[in-house]
């Protein structure tokens, strides 16, 4: 079995080739050629969970182990961390070991910059990044390879995260998430909020929005927000209840939102006006963790990257 590292995930995993396998397994998706069960979780009680993500799409056999304990923060440690094994699909031979935390993070960001792509109106210009942790910047690294934004703000609980994450991207540190949000084009919503962190009175006409936030106890949207424009997301699956799906999603009707699948193969369409609000609530996705793993994977093999080791 090959193991890869996470420093050497990190080396592995190019960014650009990264947006086309999500791209295509988006596609598999959405077509019914994928196999992805809802996602299942143990509950460590007033601690976090460890979820269990499998999946089979465009050739890869996979299971993503996800522990999700926001208390890290306070420890210095990630508040997502993660594992990834990769099996023969052709036998179900196990192959490889991959840290999944830094795998996470990137296809989470590339997925929505993905959606930004399809959904963003022409010339927008502003991007805003609520959140400065480890999503904040997974956004950031993602989007400046699909748009050329003339303005990026960024805005935090915590300004000195801001400031950081600010200053290696250029970017403007604004006061509140307020301030960030109004006259953006673009909003990517980074936190682990248990409740809204932005109001839709604050969004502009033909804004798209992001939210990649997870949360048992709530979400990161308001109601209104999710319910302004053209809803997108990765599968309907995210309509089932936590840990499966979002809570912002419960109450609402899966066949009132697109997939992108359907936007990327042309079957659903997309923005319909340069006023049209769009939101892509993201819950992250088996097919994702296949996508980049299957690409970490092949790369290591290609540059005898990584560490046999015999089970």
């Amino acid at each position: 079995m090959l193991v890869v590292s996470q420093a050497e995930v990190k080396r592995l995993l190019d960014l650009p080739q990264l947006l086309d396998a999500l791209r295509r397994a988006f596609i598999e998706l959405s077509a019914g050629r994928a196999s992805v069960p809802p996602r299942i979780a143990a509950f460590v009680p007033d601690r976090g969970l460890l979820g269990a993500m499998p999946g089979y799409s465009d050739g890869v056999l996979e299971t993503k182990l996800v522990s999700v304990f926001a208390g890290n923060h306070d420890r210095g440690l990630p508040s997502h961390q993660a594992v990834i094994a990769l099996f023969d699909a052709e036998t179900g031979t196990p192959l490889a070991l991959l840290d999944g935390t830094h795998i996470t993070a990137a296809r989470t960001g590339a997925a929505a910059a993905v959606s930004t792509d399809l959904l963003a109106r022409a010339g927008a210009g502003v991007l805003a990044v609520l959140g400065a942790g480890v999503q904040g910047r997974s956004h950031l690294e993602a989007h400046r390879l699909i748009r050329n934004f003339s303005e990026v703000r960024v805005a935090s609980r915590d300004r000195a995260h801001a400031e950081q994450l600010a200053g290696d991207f250029d970017a403007r540190v604004a006061d509140t998430f307020e301030a960030a949000v109004r006259g953006a084009d673009v909003v990517c919503c980074c936190t682990d909020a248990a409740e809204p962190i932005l109001r839709r009175e604050w969004l502009s006409p033909g804004v798209h929005v992001t939210s990649v936030g997870s949360n048992v106890k709530g979400g990161e949207l308001d109601t209104e927000t999710v319910r302004a424009g053209l809803l997108a997301v990765e599968s309907r699956a995210g309509f089932l209840p936590p840990p499966a799906g979002s809570a912002e999603l419960q109450g609402l009707d899966p066949e009132s939102a697109v997939e992108l699948g359907e936007l990327l193969a042309g079957t659903r369409p997309g923005r319909t006006s340069s006023e049209q609000v769009t939101v892509y609530k993201s819950m992250g996705h088996a097919v994702e963790d296949a996508a980049a793993a299957g690409l970490v994977y092949r790369t290591a093999l290609a540059l005898g990257a990584g560490t046999q080791v015999q089970l």
